[in-house]
């Protein structure tokens, strides 16, 4: 089978922007509100990635998932009722709030799903920070009294990345993304984020955006201090229980295929080109599905990729 792509979902944000349209050459649904995320891959009650082309056009994530597991996706794979990975592409040209997701141990109780993701730096402006854990030496009863008194920034992290680095966002773990960031998030199929702070500002509709107060406190890391941006272990960006993230680079002429020809991966493109069997090509931006036993793909010229695969 030849890589099964999807029509992306575009979500306007307060804190987004027109990157997509810049850098990927992605045609907005609007000539000028601001879109800060992009779902590419998702499977949920009310957002669906849908089939742009081939033998499978017009059917959703969903669809697949249920009923053509095997002949898609592989097998031994646990019997999720959803596809339990959602990827997007989120472009911040302002700050998103002071946030944080539920661990598993109190999601539930919470009333949300637990979160664990990762980022990848596709492109940022210089010196454009992350926020993620806390300073050194910060308690929780310091937290507290900032949140009281607006200065909850004063008590985060902050970390100057480059381009092509990436860092695993455990739930419970503080975090937000500055300003001047495209960045591809890979996570669990999980929307649920409690914002503990939001820098003061108005939302779209003119009004403060809702806080969780309760829920974030109930849900932060407060042994989290001061981590740094994560170290490849090999071609491994990020492995956990939910998701392993690679980062391949491929020479022209080289190709790319599932690790393992019995089960499936999603191709993400972050430089240059690849080019299917049947002679579809992929570029800079572009996300793709290869099914299980889909033939390789070579790369049109020096290209780099994350390939993401779901644990065994």
């Amino acid at each position: 089978m030849e890589p099964i792509t999807f029509n992306p979902l575009y979500m306007e944000r307060v804190w987004g922007g027109r990157e997509l349209e810049r850098i990927y050459q992605r045609t907005l649904p609007d000539p000028a509100k601001p879109f800060g995320e992009s779902w590419e891959i998702v499977d949920r009650e009310k957002e669906q990635s849908v089939v742009d082309q081939g033998p499978w056009n017009g059917s959703s994530l969903h669809e697949l998932w249920t009923n053509h597991r095997e002949e898609i996706f592989g097998t031994g794979f646990l019997d999720h009722p959803s596809f339990p990975i959602l990827i997007k592409v989120l472009d911040a040209r302002d700050e998103l709030s002071i946030q944080v997701h539920p661990p598993a141990s109190l999601a539930a109780s919470l009333g949300g799903e637990p979160k664990t993701e990762m980022w990848f730096i596709a492109d940022c402006d210089p010196g454009a920070k992350l926020y993620v854990g806390l300073k050194n030496g910060v308690t929780r009863a310091d937290f507290e009294q900032a949140i009281a008194d607006g200065s909850v920034a004063d008590c985060v992290h902050a970390i100057t990345p480059a381009p092509g680095e990436s860092i695993f966002i455990a739930s419970g773990r503080l975090h937000a993304i500055g300003a001047g960031f495209l960045i591809h998030e890979i996570q669990q199929n999980s929307d649920t984020t409690y914002r503990v702070f939001d820098w003061n500002r108005l939302g779209l509709d003119g009004k403060p955006r809702e806080l969780h107060v309760a829920e974030s406190l109930a849900s932060i890391d407060f042994t989290d201090f001061e981590p740094t941006m994560d170290t490849p272990v090999g071609e491994t960006l990020a492995s956990c229980e939910y998701f392993q993230t690679d980062h391949k680079s491929l020479a022209a002429g080289e190709t790319i295929a599932n690790p393992r020809n019995d089960r499936f991966s999603i191709l993400s493109v972050v430089d240059g080109q690849l080019q299917s069997e049947g002679g579809r090509r992929f570029g800079k931006g572009n996300f793709m599905l290869l099914p299980r036993d889909a033939a390789p793909l070579k790369a049109h010229e020096n290209t780099t990729v994350l390939q993401i695969t779901l644990p065994r």
